[in-house]
């Protein structure tokens, strides 16, 4: 991903996670004031690759559970902060679980609006699944909205962004709502982003894939099944990555439907692959019958995180922290959308 903008508006990230609204935030041209999250091994993650890059300079990793946080403790005056955006936890929405909504203690949409009306910022921007616009949480999103509307919001849109519309080589369905201050909101497009080009899973990999098989080229196997896998990859974009819970076992890449998925793309969903230098067994990870398997670099590239953007912990925690990431192509397509709205505002404010 580029940056096309300077950065010129403020921004603090609440469930920030391993960074991927964040690092498309940052390239749709917002420098953050604070990343907040609970996890230790995604703040870490979070420490190294805003501490090594001058352009994140300013920007506090606040590790902290969401419920307890003292938004006084940012430092910031009501209505100084530009953008307040985040991703809350989305089991109590997901059809995968049994969708409690309000009544799941893991909603954080209160928690959410305590801060909206604590900052006041200019712009918000809340991601969460898809399922959170089933007819069965309608009532829900309204209070929503009519809490936003007392405390001075407009919805720009609510609405369903496919990640493979905006370059991401994955189907993966996010729920993305945007509000802002009238003066602003005026100036948004109110509608979803344009769409892009689709980028295949072979389009994305081929690099990374080729720079593994090359490490093996003395295996006879190795440029035959290079070139398996990659006439299969070349067919479309992957299903969803998914990060799974702590409470399960290792990382593979999802349910049955999935790996079937993966496997008509070149790809053995059963594990994940360690990164070319600690590469200890070949046939497990590249030679397996049904393909080669992703490591945690090739399936943050799946959900288009830059290819320098680090993960930090054991291989396991690196990829939940990857599967559990919102797109950052996605973010920045919204977060250019707000850019544009703060920037004609200024501009019509010169006039």
């Amino acid at each position: 991903m580029t940056r096309r903008n300077d950065l010129k508006y403020t921004s603090v990230e609440i469930c920030a996670g391993a960074g991927g609204q964040a690092s498309g935030l940052h390239n749709a041209g917002f420098k953050h004031a604070a990343l907040i999250e609970i996890d230790k091994d995604a703040c870490q993650t979070l420490r190294d690759n805003t501490e090594r890059n001058p352009e994140w300079a300013g920007c506090k990793v606040i590790e902290a559970d969401l419920r307890e946080f003292d938004p006084a403790g940012l430092g910031l005056e009501p209505g100084e902060l530009d953008l307040l955006a985040g991703g809350v936890p989305c089991p109590p929405f997901s059809a995968a679980g049994k969708q409690l909504g309000r009544d799941d203690e893991r909603d954080l949409f209160p928690t959410m609006l305590e801060l909206i009306d604590h900052l006041e910022p200019k712009a918000v921007m809340i991601e969460n699944v898809r399922g959170l616009l089933d007819p069965k949480f309608a009532e829900y999103r309204q209070e929503i909205i009519k809490r936003l509307e007392s405390m001075g919001y407009e919805e720009c849109y609510w609405d369903v962004l496919e990640a493979k519309n905006y370059g991401v080589p994955q189907l993966r369905p996010r729920a993305i709502l945007v509000a802002m201050k009238p003066e602003y909101a005026q100036y948004f497009e109110h509608s979803k982003p344009a769409k892009g080009d689709e980028v295949s899973v072979g389009e994305a990999l081929h690099d990374s894939m080729r720079a593994r098989f090359d490490a093996v080229a003395a295996d006879p196997r190795a440029e035959k099944t290079f070139k398996g896998w990659y006439e299969k990859a070349l067919e479309g974009v992957a299903p969803t990555v998914v990060g799974g819970s702590k409470k399960h076992g290792g990382a593979d890449l999802g349910p049955t439907r999935a790996k079937r998925a993966w496997a008509d793309l070149g790809v053995c969903g059963l594990g994940v692959a360690n990164e070319p230098d600690e590469m200890k067994d070949a046939e497990r990870d590249l030679f397996a019958s049904a393909g080669p398997k992703l490591t945690v670099t090739q399936a943050a590239l799946i959900q288009g995180f830059d290819e320098d953007w680090k993960f930090s912990g054991r291989k396991t925690a690196a990829y939940r922290q990857v599967g559990n990431a919102f797109p950052p192509p996605v973010a920045q397509a919204v977060g250019e959308q707000i850019y544009a709205a703060f920037e004609a505002a200024r501009e019509s404010q010169k006039g």
